[in-house]
C-alpha cells in the first residue's frame, strides 16, 4: 500500500495523529529531501528509514518504489512540504502504483493553497491552483493575459526573488484586480497582504529583502466590490509598481474603454488646482 502523506509547511504541529501513526508503521518513506524530512521525522520519534525521491531521479525510482510496493512493502510519499505532487514531484511513483494495482491512500493535512484561500478574503466557492507562474517575463505576461476575464480566484506559488516583477506585471495586466499576498504560513514570520498589486508591491519594495515562501492569489475579473480609482490615482498607482508612463495610460486607456486623448483630457481636467 502506499500512502501519500501531507507534512506540515511550516509550524511542525500542523500534521494529523494519523499521519504520524503511518509514517511509524509504513517500511519506507520516499521524500524529496532526506535531510528536510528527517527534521520531521526526529522531531515525532520516528525511525522509519527515507529514501531520496526528487524531479531528478523520479523517473529511475518510481518504478523501483513501485516493484517494492507490489512485493508487499507498505510506503509512504511525503514532500518537503504540504501535499505530495502539488508542484513537488509524485505523480509518475503514484501512476505506477496505481498501474501495479497497488491501494493508494491518501493521508490529507496541511496545504499552503488552501491555507492562504481560507485567509486571503477572497471569493473561495470557485478557485484554480495554477503551480508556478513562468520564470521568464515574456511567458509570464501571457499568463496574465489569460486572466483578464476569468472568473474564479486564482491562486499560484511564487519565488521571493520574482515577486516584484510579478507585482509590476499584475498592476500593468489586470489593473486594480484584488490581490493577496501569504508568505512565511504557519511559521514564525507569517505574513498576508492584501490590495491592489501596486499597494502591494509597494509595501514590499520598501523592504531590503523579501524571503520566504509565498502564495499569490489574484482575484476573479467580476470583482463588483472594488471600487473604481480617479484616473489621477490609478496612473500614479501604475506608475508607482513600475510601468511606465505611457504603458500605464495605454492599459487605463484599453480598462475604461477610453482613448489616449480621452485619457489625456479627464487627466487634465480632474487634475486638483494648485
Amino acid at each position: 500500500m502506499l500512502y501519500v502523506v501531507a507534512t506540515p509547511i511550516g509550524n511542525l504541529e500542523d500534521i494529523t495523529l494519523r499521519a504520524i501513526r503511518v509514517l511509524k508503521e509504513v517500511r519506507w518513506i520516499a521524500c524529496e529531501d532526506t535531510r528536510t524530512t528527517r527534521h520531521l521525522l526526529n522531531h515525532y520519534g520516528i525511525a522509519t528509514p527515507t529514501i531520496s525521491y526528487h524531479d531528478h531521479n523520479e523517473n529511475t525510482r518510481a518504478p523501483e518504489l513501485a516493484a517494492r510496493l507490489s512485493a508487499g512493502e507498505d510506503g509512504a510519499l511525503v514532500s518537503d512540504a504540504g501535499m505530495p505532487l502539488i508542484s513537488d514531484p509524485g505523480y509518475r511513483l503514484v501512476q505506477a502504483a496505481i498501474e501495479a494495482g497497488v491501494s493508494v491512500v491518501p493521508i490529507p493535512g496541511a496545504s499552503a493553497v488552501l491555507a492562504a484561500l481560507t485567509v486571503s478574503g477572497l471569493p473561495a466557492d470557485t478557485f484554480r491552483f495554477a503551480g508556478f507562474l513562468p520564470e521568464k517575463q515574456g511567458k509570464r505576461r501571457e499568463a496574465l493575459e489569460a486572466l483578464r476575464h476569468q472568473t474564479e480566484t486564482t491562486v499560484f506559488y511564487e519565488a521571493p526573488h520574482r515577486i516584484l516583477a510579478t507585482l509590476s506585471d499584475i498592476a500593468e495586466i489586470l489593473g486594480t484586480r484584488p490581490i493577496v499576498v501569504a508568505r512565511e504560513l504557519t511559521k514564525l514570520y507569517e505574513e498576508v497582504l492584501r490590495g491592489t498589486a501596486a499597494e502591494i508591491r509597494a509595501q514590499l519594495a520598501e523592504r531590503a529583502s523579501v524571503r520566504g515562501e509565498i502564495t499569490l492569489l489574484i482575484g476573479r475579473a467580476a470583482h463588483a466590490e472594488t471600487p473604481e480609482l480617479p484616473l489621477e490615482q490609478a496612473l500614479e498607482a501604475l506608475i508607482q509598481a513600475g510601468v511606465s508612463r505611457m504603458d500605464a495610460l495605454k492599459l487605463l486607456a484599453k480598462e475604461r474603454g477610453l482613448s489616449k486623448r480621452e485619457i489625456y483630457k479627464h487627466l487634465i481636467v480632474d487634475r486638483p488646482k494648485q
